[in-house]
Parts: structure tokens; sequence; C-alpha cells
């Protein structure tokens, strides 16, 4: 397949697009709201000259979030202009920039020639920055007509999705030779960027930007008051984060052995997509366990056995109240989640064992015996169970995962030289 085939497949496949966002603007309405942005029309007034920074939903938002800080203090006449693919993506962006004028947000257009004519026409970007996987064929293209640099950062490939790639080198290979700057997180990422056609002197190591996350020093101390008017300082409170269909069932029955032998134990369940939380708030009552929604404002009482998370934007939040955390989207086939927030805040790791979006973090995480993977409900009650009663266990992990962090520190320092080469 080359770029041409794929622009033809991409047209036919139109109807089936605006059929899926229909489906999931039912659960989401979101989906239907600004429709025109996903084909390059009703835009906002785009200024040019700015840094252009592509984030495909929450999780990428949140990682770039200390690179958009950055680059607006070190270059202070320039704009920087976010776009994403979701709506939790876009309603993250505008929260977190909410106050910084010199901060632009739209949804990106789809990868059409005549919409990404479109949007590039109105941003003019000087610089084109990508988070982590977002290739697409024909805004790469167009960038490098126009002579826009175009720079993947903190730049992420499977050995799945290199094969993936792999099948199609008469897109893939032009495509990734176009790209001005890979900044991968691991050697072997750099690896297969350079096996698929990457230019050798545009790949570099610059490692992850998401071991960079700083946390607001003001958090642990306003979790910390939150739990006191719970009167559960001593309570045992574990969080489930980020979780997918199919696993909140599973943290449920885990729960309901964890409160056997602790019957004070609180869980935290927070699902990772806004239109689910309903639903899981359905399956919590189903599961006979007494339940507080934190959108409703209420108060978490000595009755309380499930906090659900159903708000947008406070998952460190949610993180610091607890003692120990679980990271979703592990035990189902999506990759997993962020395994460092907790981390960064010092709290015991658990997850299950579909990690092939995090495999160096998991591995770094595991070897230093800062992390516990789980494959079911047993495992989970069982991990939960004894970082309740052997604390020692959990210092340890804390203190383990915490030290990960820090020493892989310093990826968001060498992204931003390398981007000053394109700037």
């Amino acid at each position: 397949m080359n770029r041409c085939l794929y622009t033809l497949l991409f047209h036919l496949g139109l109807p089936f697009i605006a059929l899926r966002l229909w489906w999931r603007g039912r659960k989401a309405p979101a989906y239907r709201l600004r429709v025109g942005e996903r084909f390059g029309f009703g835009l906002p007034l785009l200024r040019p000259g700015g840094v252009w920074l592509h984030a495909v939903s929450v999780g990428e938002s949140i990682a770039a979030a200390p690179l958009v800080r950055a680059l607006l203090a070190e270059y202070p006449q320039r704009t920087v202009l976010i776009t994403c693919m979701t709506p939790t993506g876009s309603q993250r962006i505008q929260a977190m920039f909410a106050d910084e004028p010199r901060v632009q947000h739209c949804y990106l257009p789809y990868d059409l020639p005549w919409a990404a004519r479109r949007f590039l026409d109105q941003a003019k970007p000087a610089l084109a920055v990508v988070m982590e996987t977002e290739l697409w064929p024909n805004y790469i293209h167009q960038c490098a007509r126009r002579g826009i640099a175009i720079a993947l950062a903190n730049g992420r490939l499977s050995a799945r999705s290199a094969k993936g790639y792999a099948r199609f080198p008469q897109l893939t290979r032009p495509m990734l030779a176009s790209l001005s700057l890979i900044a991968a997180q691991t050697q072997a990422e750099a690896e297969r960027f350079l096996a698929l056609g990457a230019r050798p002197s545009a790949v570099q190591v610059t490692g992850s930007i998401k071991f960079d996350l700083a946390i607001d020093p003001a958090l642990p101390a306003r979790a910390a008051e939150l739990r006191e008017q719970w009167h559960a300082g001593a309570r045992p409170v574990w969080i489930a984060a980020s979780t997918h269909e199919g696993e909140d069932a599973v943290v449920l029955a885990a729960h309901r052995q964890l409160l056997v032998t602790h019957s004070d134990a609180l869980l935290i369940l927070v699902p990772r997509h806004p239109e689910r939380f309903e639903a899981v708030a359905r399956q919590v009552a189903q599961a006979g366990l007494a339940q507080v929604r934190r959108s409703a404002n209420q108060p978490v009482t000595a009755a309380t056995q499930v906090l659900v998370g159903d708000t947008m934007g406070e998952l460190l939040f949610y993180y610091a109240l607890a003692d120990i955390a679980f990271v979703g989207g592990s035990l189902v086939a999506t990759g997993g989640h962020n395994l460092l927030e907790p981390a960064a805040l010092s709290r015991p790791v658990l997850t299950g064992p579909h990690l092939f979006n995090f495999l160096d973090i998991a591995a770094q995480l595991q070897q230093a015996h800062g992390l516990k993977v789980v494959d079911n409900a047993d495992e989970l009650a069982s991990a939960v169970r004894e970082l309740i009663e052997l604390p020692q266990v959990a210092e340890r992990m804390s203190a383990a995962g915490l030290a990960v962090m820090r020493a892989n520190q310093g990826a968001l320092r060498r992204l931003l030289g390398a981007l000053a080469q394109l700037l």
C-alpha cells in the first residue's frame, strides 16, 4: 500500500467513520459536537508561527503538559496549538490550559489531504510535534512539502506495532524518512524506527518524559485532609484506576474478597472513560456494595465500601488518596496505562499482564521490585491484602518505584534540546 491507496481507502471509509461518531455519541454525546473540526471546517482562528503539538487523547495530553509549559517558558513569543482526537482529551487540554492565552486548541482534522491542507493553511506552524505514535502519512507529507519540520516526541513503537507498520513498506518508509526528529523512549524503539526506514540522523534516544512528572506539593496534603474528613486516616484505601470494560467486575470481585478479612477497606474505582461512569456505578450496586460517587459531593462514611471516581482531571488526586494502586487497562488487552503516576506519589503499584504499551517502564519497575503483576481477582485480592498486612513490603515497593522515577528523569530537557535545533 502506498499513500495514494491509503488516501483512497480513507475516503471510502468515511461513511463508517461517520457511523462510528454517531454510535459513540450515544454514550458520549460530545462525539457529536464540533464534527466540522474533524474535517477542517469551523476551526477556531489559529495564530500562525507557533508550535503545533498533537496528542491523541487524555494520556498523551497529560504526558505532553510539561513539554507544553516548557515550550511556553523557553519561547515567550510563540503560541502552542494543541490538537487531539477525543472529547476527553479535549476536555483535559482545556482544563489544564484554561488560564494560558498562548495555548490554542482544536480537534485535528482527519488525515485526508484536503482536510490537512485546510488545517495547515490556517495554523502555519513553525514546528509540528507529534506525541508517541500518532503517525499520519498525509499530514507528514503535507508538512514536508511546506518545509515544516515535524518531530515525533516521546516516540513509542512496540514490537507488535512495528510488525504492523512493516506490512506496508511503501507507506511507512517515506513517512518515517520525512520526519525531522524521532525522539525515541528507548534504544529498542529507536532500532525499530530505523529498521522501518527512518533516517539515522533523525533518530535520537531521549527517554520517556513521563519520568519527568512533577507532583504538586499541595496534592498529598489536600488528600490527607480529605481522608481526615472521612475519618479514614487509618483505614486501608486502595484504588483501581483507568479501568476498562471487563476489568471492573474483576476489581469488584477482588474487593469483596478483601472485605472478608478487612471489612473497613475502601476501594476507589476510577473508570478510564466518562461514558462508562453510569455503567460502572450500576455494577457496584449489582455487586451489593455501598457506594458514593465523587461527582455527587457526598461524604465517604464508615459504611462506604466503594468510591466511584466519576470526575475528570482528578486521577493524581485519587492516587494521592489511596495507599495502594492498581493501574487498569492491563487485565484486558488494552496495553496498560501510566504506571509512573502512582509511583511518583510513592504508592506501591499493581497491574495486570497486558503491558505492551509500557514494556520498558514495567520491566524497570519489576526489576527494582516496585511493581507486581496479577492475573485475576484472586491474585489482585491477595496482593492488596499482603500490602495492607505487611506495611514494610508496601514501603519497599514505594521506595523502589520512586527510585526508578528519579533515575530516569531528564528526558524532557533532552527533548527540548533536540526541538531547539528545529526551531
